[in-house]
């Protein structure tokens, strides 16, 4: 296999899990008049390949194309904020199994998740100008969930991911500029979700080629875009308490004990206190025993706070054979 053109992401954003973005850059560039020697030994190459369709034609009019399979090593870095709603909660104890029940009253700060993933992403050119990709990755995120109310508590989650998934790019020239428009879709199975979470990311990019005087293939590709992904909202999962609460909580359990006791007998309605009594008053009980075995149970509506970002991103592209890419997000 080839190494082609592709992103090697460190980005602040998606998701994710999962963040997943673009896969291959434009699908061929036309060199320049005067590469005049190469151009020409362009158009008498005899194009031996299945894939990608009309590419003896590209080579016909001077255009020098990827070749037809490739795959990419790729590592991304994310951080960003998750927004929390519809929370619903569920206990299971020695003497109990509640089932998930709305606790509308449960209120969330700023939720952060920070995740890596590890992936590769072998790919085909259908045509010189649309290239079909898999993804398979593993990965680990950490999420810190800040509830304020009706105690203070924070709690930091751990989790490996796997994901699978596939895309779709087109690409075009415009002038001296080149244009990409990527879509895929993953689906990210975090280890503590019942099921795994699709996530759907749209990138466009637009860019120009320097290429190197004394060798046509060699070349420097820079680029701006904006990339948009969005997730399936609905997760439920379970944890263990041992498995949600830091050390720093379970250090200060005896001023958690007393928020919550304060909160039920002096600001608590009677419809919350009978909610609480089935999902919240069991965890806090636990609490106060030191006991991190009771599985607590949650469902809810989780997306990322800002869909959409600004990325930038480099290529130094060795030859035919080899590519190196790195893109970050700038801005959302």
């Amino acid at each position: 296999m080839t190494m082609k053109k592709y992103y090697i992401l460190f980005t602040f954003l998606v998701s994710a899990l999962l963040l997943n973005t673009a896969n291959a850059q434009y699908s061929s560039k036309k060199v320049k008049s005067k590469y005049q020697t190469y151009t020409d030994s362009l158009k008498a190459y005899e194009y031996n390949y299945i894939f990608p369709i009309w590419g003896q034609g590209a080579y016909k009019k001077g255009f020098d194309i990827p070749y037809p399979a490739g795959i990419m090593a790729n590592y991304m870095w994310m951080r960003q904020n998750v927004i929390m709603d519809n929370f619903q909660l569920g206990v299971t104890t020695d003497s109990a199994d509640i089932p998930l029940t709305p606790v509308d009253f449960i209120k969330f700060g700023d939720n952060i998740n920070t995740s890596y993933t590890a992936n590769i992403r072998p790919d085909l050119w259908i045509f010189p100008f649309l290239n079909v990709y898999g993804i398979f990755g593993v990965g680990q995120s950490e999420t810190e969930v800040n509830l304020v109310a009706p105690v203070a508590l924070t709690t930091v989650v751990t989790q490996d991911i796997t994901t699978t998934g596939f895309g779709v790019m087109t690409a075009f020239g415009i002038g001296p500029v080149w244009v990409s428009v990527d879509g895929n879709w993953t689906w990210n199975k975090p280890a503590l979700l019942d099921k795994a979470v699709r996530v759907n990311v749209l990138g466009v990019r637009m860019g120009h080629t320097f290429t190197f005087k004394s060798k046509p293939d060699r070349n420097i590709a820079l680029w701006v875009g904006g990339m948009r992904a969005k997730m399936e909202s609905e997760t439920t999962g379970k944890i263990t308490l041992a498995e949600a609460l830091p050390q720093e909580a379970w250090d200060r359990k005896d001023q958690i004990v007393m928020d919550y006791e304060d909160w039920y007998n002096n600001e608590a309605t009677i419809a919350q206190k009978a909610i609480a009594d089935k999902t919240l008053t069991p965890i806090v009980e636990r609490i106060d025993a030191a006991d991190g075995s009771t599985i607590v149970k949650y469902g809810m509506d989780k997306q990322v706070a800002e869909m959409w970002h600004m990325v930038v991103g480099a290529q130094c592209q060795l030859n035919k054979n080899w590519m190196l890419r790195s893109e970050g997000g700038v801005v959302g």
